[in-house]
């Protein structure tokens, strides 16, 4: 597929890894209207179209901004019905994002604030520089977290840090991001890529049917009862048993040697 945006870098570094960059640097990578309706075009695209990678990697241009959301020049003085049709975008990408079969590795590589914080959240986990910063400054502004930030990110560190991080409005560093599990890992600024890269290639290795069927499942652990997700994973898991990757799968292990999955 050919993905030709104006504020997005799309690369196909190596087979089944796509890397993604939010590029607007002079800006930190704020979300202008733009980026934020190029994002909502290359999730919608990648739910149309998911066997062109099998993990992606997320992140920000530059060494100093991941993304601190969106872009509050473009948006002063914009009246509230233009306000509305441009957040209904986000809205838009948010949920592509959310509905993204293709596991999302977010590498933040700087400020991560707001709509740009939300979108580290959507992604499947996080990895961190060790200088990045987070926060959920919207009340501060007037306004609340419309990104799906209260629905992810009490699923990252429970409700009541949660309520503390949004409700305050003050910013919280990598460490705390970690030691909260908002951040998976962190990393030494010039070691972030690779190693995300380097979870990504282990990611892209397996089943992809097997391993989007899980994360799926996973997803549901967080939206249903118990029994009720389980119904889901055993449907999931059924996906899994009649392909090609199965059988390969056991073949590999009983041959002593790393399978070659076709995602089929």
């Amino acid at each position: 597929m050919d993905f030709n945006f104006e504020t997005l870098l799309v690369e196909a570094t190596e087979p089944g890894i796509m890397v993604v960059t939010m590029s607007r640097p002079d800006r930190l990578n704020a979300m202008n209207t733009v980026m934020m309706t190029e994002l909502r075009d290359l999730f919608q695209a990648l739910y149309v179209n998911p066997d062109v990678a099998n993990c992606i990697v997320l992140t920000g241009a530059g060494e100093r901004g991941f993304c601190p959301g969106a872009d509050l020049k473009e948006r002063d003085g914009m009246t509230d019905d233009v306000w509305r049709r441009q957040h209904a975008i986000v809205e838009q990408f948010i949920r592509g994002m959310h509905s993204c079969p293709i596991p999302i590795i977010a590498a933040v590589n700087g400020v991560a604030m707001g709509g740009g914080c939300e979108i580290a959240l959507a992604c499947d986990f996080i990895y961190a520089a060790e200088h990045a910063r987070f926060a959920f400054p919207e009340v501060t502004r007037g306004i609340m977290p419309g990104a799906a930030g209260p629905q992810n990110l009490p699923r990252a560190c429970g409700v009541r840090r949660a309520k503390e991080i949004v409700l305050t409005g003050l910013p919280f560093s990598a460490e705390e991001a970690r030691e909260w599990g908002v951040v998976n890992r962190l990393c030494k600024a010039e070691s972030l890529m690779g190693e995300a890269l380097a979870t990504a290639r282990v990611i892209a290795a397996n089943a992809p049917i097997g391993v989007r069927s899980a994360k799926k499942s996973l997803d549901k652990a967080t939206e249903l009862d118990r029994a009720s997700g389980y119904e889901f994973e055993i449907t999931a898991y059924n996906l899994t048993v009649p392909t090609e990757d199965r059988l390969e799968g056991v073949r590999a292990f009983n041959e002593r040697r790393k399978p070659m999955f076709k995602g089929r």
